[in-house]
């Protein structure tokens, strides 16, 4: 139960960040990949601070002998960059940079019951079904 708290409180800071953030407004995502337009760099600075806070904590977390909420750690291997990765995130970049949105931003402005975003979700379902199989 605890687990599932502290999912949800995790999925609840990081949509509140989105919003403080505006990365849930496409037109921000897209004027910071306009490089030779009206750039904007706040996007840079939002990620930066999220690889700041990622290597403070990850260091105190991997101290400790296991997880709180899982039963073990789970690390990328060595090597695990191959075909089917560097495709995925292909496409995921080409979607990104089409629409402005990735799944985590189009998940918290779900409220706003734009039919592009529900067809957004599905082809990101769409996606994850075909990552599954194997080929």
């Amino acid at each position: 139960m605890i687990g599932k708290l502290l999912t949800f409180l995790t999925g609840v800071v990081f949509a509140i960040g989105l919003g403080v953030s505006e990365m849930t407004r496409p037109e921000k995502i897209l004027a910071f990949l306009d490089l030779f337009g009206d750039w904007d760099p706040s996007l840079l600075i939002v990620m930066g601070a999220g690889v700041g806070v990622y290597l403070i904590f990850q260091k105190i977390i991997r101290a400790k002998l296991s997880p709180v909420c899982a039963v073990d750690y789970t690390l990328p291997k060595p090597g695990a960059i191959d075909k089917r990765l560097i495709l995925g995130a292909t496409f995921f970049g080409f979607g990104w940079g089409l629409l402005g949105l990735c799944p985590g931003p189009a998940v918290t402005i779900m409220s706003t019951l734009k039919p592009e975003l529900f067809l957004f979700l599905a082809s990101v379902g769409i996606g994850q079904y075909l990552a599954s199989i194997k080929l």
